[in-house]
């Protein structure tokens, strides 16, 4: 039973490819293909390109990419519907695009299983409000994609799927837990993507495809009907965002999701348009700026992303300030790690009963089981080697306990916008961990996560832009690592040369158009910098 949506993928990719898809000989795929995201709807709004003519070319490059990276959980057969009534929604800034949707994400009538077998055979009752809201702005969702099994990493692999692999090499992963996603627009199969986010979970799989990834400011966008693996943890916060080829198609999923539908459907989010103004805005900035955060070493080519953006930044005239974040010892174990899984990882556990466990999560899940007595003496002899391995020591928190850690998350938060303040920067450029890493390491270190979950934690917008790739000196200097305890990173990189790397961008909370400001001149000066 566990094998039956892979199935049900296998089957749909027989039928519809030798048939219904291949019944438009006239359409010049690869020319709809190569246009970006812009020039589809701009083609579309004219009519000098169909709806049809843009779903069948994406619908068999998404076929023939999944056949290559196994990136996608099911085809949306409902879109074959929704394209013979798009017309209706011909003013809607996304009419006429085909989007893929992450698999955790409710489309009315198919599962979110969210990797667990557990989880398969209950179907959302209804659309998420996010679909509901692209449907109304004229998008076709036509694709589930890959995430991990129960969301809590940054690989992607499952039981019921299987393992996604990176569009830039097939023996690395595309990252998690958007790594579906992330493979399927990296490799060509969608202009764009929904992913969700609460460690990372858009921005590496970015940072391993090549493309660019957007986390917004949580409660930005509707979260109702995204499901996570388990309700009612909040010290953390996902969110959804948009992932894409570049950051104009983020601004304009930004742009389409902000809207009265949105905010009519969920009176939670407030109802804030996108700032078109700030957006375009060309004013120069002053940007705090790092390539190390003092808790672990960035791998050679993350920090020298952030030189090279910096440099061609400070040429086009922003100012740079130094920036580094607070307390990242005592906050990576105490704040994020013992919020995120305060009940002792119980509800993780509860949820993977009865299905087997996937090799992704294999090192994890072997630790939460330990005896409690096992763990705390695990924890008493290898603290003084790294700090975080204590948080391998959860404990249930009593509710005052929990109220405690509320607050000394809520301090952190204010203490660092006290910070950022006091260096007075508009933004922030900073590595994201890369490149790509080979199976299953992603279950065995942990190290360099930490330059993505930090901004969970805060509840700052935060983006990706890819800007260039592993070069041999990148490689070679990774022989002079200075990081003692992860020699596992060296192995988990190793082979990466050629593959993407990538720059992350950072604003204050609802701040999320200047992040995505920020995140487009990078792109713009990366691209003058090339010709």
């Amino acid at each position: 039973n566990s094998i039956t949506p892979r199935r049900r993928f296998e089957l749909c990719y027989i039928s519809p490819s030798e048939n219904e898809y291949n019944q438009h000989p006239t359409t010049d795929s690869s020319f709809i293909l190569g246009l970006s995201l812009s020039e589809v709807t701009k083609q579309l709004k004219e009519g000098s390109l169909t709806p049809e003519d843009v779903f069948y070319s994406y619908m068999e490059k998404t076929l023939t990419v999944n056949q290559k990276l196994n990136c996608c959980t099911e085809i949306l057969l409902e879109s074959l519907d929704q394209l013979t009534t798009v017309g209706s929604n011909k003013d809607g800034l996304l009419y006429g695009v085909p989007v893929s949707i992450k698999e955790n994400i409710a489309f009315k009538n198919h599962d979110c299983s969210c990797g667990v077998v557990i989880n398969l055979d209950q179907p959302a009752e209804k659309d998420s409000v996010l679909v509901q809201v692209l449907k109304k702005q004229g998008a076709i969702p036509f694709v589930k994609t890959n995430l991990p099994q129960a969301l809590l990493s940054y690989d992607c692999s499952n039981p019921i799927y299987g393992q996604t692999v990176n569009p830039h090499n097939p023996q690395k992963t595309s990252g998690g837990s958007s790594g579906g996603e992330g493979a399927l627009i990296g490799g060509g199969g969608s202009l764009l993507g929904i992913g969700t986010d609460i460690g990372g979970s858009i921005r590496i799989p970015a940072s391993f495809c090549g493309i660019c990834g957007f986390k917004p400011t949580a409660g930005r966008l509707s979260s109702q009907g995204v499901r996570p693996i388990y309700r009612g943890q909040k010290t953390v916060s996902s969110s959804p965002g948009p992932m894409a080829r570049d950051v104009d198609s983020l601004a304009l999923c930004m742009q389409a999701l902000l809207c009265d539908h949105m905010f009519s459907l969920d009176p939670t989010v407030p109802p804030l348009p996108f700032n078109m103004e700030i957006y375009r805005s060309s004013k120069p900035l002053r940007i705090g700026y790092l390539e190390s955060d003092g808790y672990t070493h960035p791998s050679p080519s993350m920090a020298r992303g952030v030189r090279e953006v910096k440099a061609l930044l400070e040429q086009a005239g922003h100012t740079f300030v130094p920036y580094c974040p607070l307390k990242m010892d005592e906050i990576v174990p105490e704040l994020w790690l013992r919020g995120l899984l305060a009940d002792g990882t119980t509800t993780l556990l509860q949820k993977l009963e009865g299905g087997p466990v996937d090799p992704c999560l294999e090192p994890q899940i072997f630790v939460y089981r330990l005896p409690k007595w096992l763990k705390k003496i695990i924890s008493f002899f290898l603290k003084p080697v790294v700090n975080y391995i204590q948080t391998f020591c959860f404990i249930l928190r009593s509710v005052p306990e929990l109220w405690k850690q509320h607050a000394a998350v809520e301090d952190y938060i204010q203490e660092t916008i006290a910070h950022w303040r006091s260096c007075n920067i508009d933004v922030l450029l900073c590595p994201v961990i890369g490149p790509a890493y080979n199976f299953l390491y992603c279950g065995k270190t942990s190290v360099n996560t930490n330059y993505t979950f930090v901004y969970n934690l805060l509840n700052f917008p935060a983006g990706v832009v890819t800007v260039s790739t592993v070069t041999a000196e990148d490689e070679e200097e990774f022989e002079h690592y200075p990081d003692k305890f992860d020699k596992v990173l060296k192995e988990a990189v190793t082979g990466g040369e050629g593959l993407p790397v990538a720059v992350q961008c950072v604003a204050l909370p609802w701040q999320d158009e200047l992040c995505l400001r920020l995140m487009k001149e990078v792109e713009q000066l990366v691209k003058e910098s090339k010709k």
